[in-house]
C-alpha cells in the first residue's frame, strides 16, 4: 500500500506530495494541468524506464520518493539498505514482513542517468520493479496492467476460485515436479550410457586410485594431529615433566601451598576469616594435584612406537597424494570418489537403471495426466462463474452488452508448465454476436480500464494487488453510467487502496480524500501544483467539474452530491 509519494522537478511539477488514504483517493483538475506527471512519478517508482525529458527545465535532476507498506508479501526481492534488518523484518514472520515500511527513492539526472535506493541502499531499476510493481496496478496505462498480461489471468481465476481449485492445483504442481525430476534422471542415465570410453576410463582410474588408499572420514585430520605430536615428542615430554616436578617435587608448589594452608588454619582458630582463606587454599590444592597427575600421565605416555610412526607417515603421504590429485580438501577427494563410482555404476548397471528410470517416468507421467485432467476440470467449472460475475459488474457500468470470456486450450505435453497443462486467457466480446478477442487488442484505454475495474471488484479481497490506480476509466462516460461507475469504484475501495484520476464529479464526490491538480504561472515558467482540498474548497472543485465554474447553482449541486455520496 502507498503511504506517501513526493515528487520534485518532474515535468512541470516543482514540488508535490500525495498522501493517499486506504480507501478511495481522487485526483481532479483541468485538462493539461499535469495529472499525467503524477502517474509518471508512480511508474518511475515501479521501475519504469527513465528519460532526461522528464526532468523539469533548468533543473539538474528529478527525484521521486515514496513510502510503502506490505511489499514483503508481493515480492521475493528483499528491501535494500540494512539487508540483515530487512531480512529479519521480512522473513521472521509472515505478518511482520507485511507491515514493514519500505522507502523508495528514484533520482533521474538531466543526463538521463537513473539511480535507485530502497531503504537507503542502492538498487537497480529491475529490483525496484520486482519489489514495488507487483503490489500496484496502473489501469489505463498498458505498461503495468495485470489484466493485460495473459500469464496473470489463470492466477486471478485461481485466486477467486479459492478452495474449489487450490487442492487440484497443488496436486498438479507436485505431480509436475515429480515428472520433471523423473525425466531429468532418465536423461542423465541415457547420457551416461552414451559416455565416451575415455571418460569412462578416467572415472574407473579415479575410483581405483582413491579406493587403493581408501581414506576414512576424519582420518587425515587425526593423522595430521598425531604426527605433529610425534614430531615434538621430546619437547612435550620435557615440558610435562618440568610441570610435574614444579608442582609435586620436593619443595614444589603443592608443598608450599600446604604449608600456607596449615598456617592459616592455625590462625583461623583465632579469626574465622583466616580459616576461610585456608579452605580456599585447600581447594586450589585439589586443582593443582589434578593438573600434576595429568602432566605425569602425559609424560609417561610419550613412549613412541617407531614402527607405528612410520606407518602413519606413509599413510599421511598417501593421503597428501590424493589431495594433490583431487583436493585441495578431503571433502573434494570423497566427492570425486562418489562421482566416479556413480559414473561407473551408471554404465555397468545401465540397462537395469534405464528400465527403473523409464518405469519412474511412466508412473510420474500417468499421475501427472490424471492431475492435469482434474485441474482443467476444476478450472472449467469455475471459469464460467467468474466470467458471469465480471460481466455482471460490466453491465452495471452499462458497457453495451460486453462480456468477459474465459478461453482455455489444452497444450501439447511439451508445453505444460507448473501453472497448468492448458493455455488460459481472458477474452473480451464487445457485444452479443461479436467475436471475442484478447484484451490486449482492445483499442480503448477507458474500455479496458472498466473491464479491469469489473474484474477487480469481483476478485475483491483475494486479489494480490493492494493498490489500483485508474486513469481514463471515465473516458466517454456521463449520465447514469457515471453514477454506476462511481458506485463500482466505491465498492472496489472497500477491498483495495484506489487512486483515480477523474473528470467526473459523480466519482470525485465518492473520494475519501480529494486532491486537485492546478497549473499556475510561476517565476520560472508554468508549474503544476497538487493540493488536498476539503470543505468549501472541495465544494468549489466539484462545482467546477459540474459546470465549468463555481456558480451558486453548481455549488448547491456539488453540496447535494457530497451530502448523498
Amino acid at each position: 500500500m502507498i503511504d506517501e509519494i513526493e515528487v520534485k522537478n518532474l515535468a512541470l511539477i516543482r514540488n508535490a506530495a500525495l498522501t493517499p488514504c486506504e480507501g478511495l483517493t481522487v485526483i481532479t483538475g483541468e485538462t493539461g494541468a499535469g495529472k499525467t506527471a503524477l502517474l509518471s512519478a508512480l511508474k518511475l517508482m515501479m521501475g519504469a524506464r527513465a528519460s532526461s525529458d522528464m526532468v523539469r527545465d533548468g533543473e539538474d535532476s528529478l527525484v521521486v520518493s515514496g513510502r510503502f507498506f506490505g511489499l514483503g508479501r508481493h515480492s521475493e526481492v528483499e528491501p535494500e539498505g540494512d539487508r540483515e534488518a530487512s531480512r529479519d523484518a521480512y522473513d521472521a514472520s509472515g505478518e511482520s514482513g507485511d507491515e514493514e515500511e519500505v522507502v523508495v527513492v528514484r533520482r533521474v539526472g538531466a543526463d538521463g542517468r537513473s539511480r535507485c535506493h530502497v531503504n537507503g541502499g542502492m538498487a537497480s531499476a529491475k529490483e525496484l520493479a520486482a519489489l514495488v510493481a507487483p503490489s500496484i496496478d496502473l489501469c489505463g496505462q498498458f505498461e503495468h496492467q495485470q489484466l493485460m498480461k495473459p500469464a496473470n489471468h489463470i492466477r486471478m481465476l485461481d485466486a477467486w476460485a479459492g478452495e474449489e481449485v487450490a487442492p487440484y492445483r497443488e496436486e498438479y504442481e507436485r505431480a509436475f515436479e515429480t515428472a520433471k525430476a523423473a525425466g531429468a534422471e532418465l536423461r542423465r542415465i541415457r547420457e551416461a550410457g552414451e559416455m565416451t570410453s575415455a571418460k569412462l576410463d578416467e572415472a574407473r582410474f579415479v575410483l581405483r586410485r582413491i579406493s587403493e588408499v581408501n581414506p576414512l572420514e576424519g582420518e587425515y585430520e587425526q593423522l595430521a594431529h598425531d604426527l605433529a605430536l610425534a614430531e615434538h615428542a621430546e619437547q612435550l615430554a620435557s615440558a610435562t615433566d618440568s610441570a610435574y616436578t614444579s608442582l609435586s617435587g620436593d619443595g614444589g608448589a603443592l608443598d608450599t601451598l600446604n604449608d600456607a594452608a596449615l598456617a592459616l588454619e592455625s590462625a583461623g582458630r583465632i579469626d574465622k576469616e583466616l580459616a576461610s582463606l585456608a579452605q580456599s587454599l585447600r581447594e586450589a590444592g585439589y586443582v593443582l594435584e589434578d593438573v600434576s597427575a595429568q602432566a605425569r600421565d602425559y609424560r609417561d605416555g610419550m613412549e613412541l612406537d617407531f614402527d607405528m610412526l612410520a606407518e602413519q607417515q606413509e599413510r599421511f603421504s598417501q593421503m597428501q597424494g590424493l589431495l594433490r590429485s583431487f583436493g585441495p580438501r578431503m571433502e573434494d577427494v570423497f566427492a570425486a570418489r562418489d562421482e566416479a563410482a556413480e559414473t561407473v555404476s551408471l554404465v555397468d548397471d545401465s540397462e537395469m537403471r534405464l528400465r527403473a528410470a523409464q518405469k519412474s517416468v511412466d508412473e510420474a507421467e500417468e499421475a501427472l495426466a490424471i492431475a492435469a485432467d482434474a485441474l482443467d476440470s476444476a478450472r472449467a467449472q469455475v471459469s464460467p462463474q467468474f466470467s458471469e460475475a465480471v460481466t455482471a459488474v460490466m453491465a452495471r457500468l452499462e458497457m453495451g452488452g460486453a462480456e468477459l470470456v474465459c478461453s482455455s486450450e489444452r497444450l501439447d505435453r511439451s508445453a505444460w508448465t507448473l501453472i497448468g497443462p492448458s493455455s488460459f486467457e481472458f477474452l473480451y466480446r464487445p457485444g452479443s454476436g461479436l467475436q471475442a478477442r484478447p484484451l490486449a487488442r482492445i483499442a480503448s484505454g477507458g474500455e479496458v480500464s472498466r473491464v479491469m475495474l469489473a474484474a477487480k471488484v469481483v476478485l475483491g479481497a483475494v486479489d494480490d494487488v493492494d493498490t489500483l490506480v485508474f486513469d481514463e476509466v471515465d473516458a466517454g462516460v456521463g449520465g447514469a453510467v457515471a453514477v454506476a461507475l462511481a458506485d463500482v469504484i466505491a465498492d472496489l475501495a472497500r477491498t483495495h487502496q484506489v487512486i483515480i484520476v477523474t473528470h467526473l464529479a459523480q466519482v470525485a464526490v465518492r473520494g475519501d480524500r480529494h486532491y486537485v491538480v492546478r497549473r499556475v504561472q510561476g517565476q520560472a515558467g508554468p508549474e503544476t501544483l497538487l493540493d488536498s482540498v476539503s470543505g468549501d474548497d472541495r465544494v468549489d472543485e466539484i462545482a467546477r467539474m459540474l459546470s465549468g465554474g463555481a456558480t451558486e447553482v453548481s455549488r448547491a449541486h456539488a453540496r447535494e452530491l457530497l451530502a448523498t455520496r
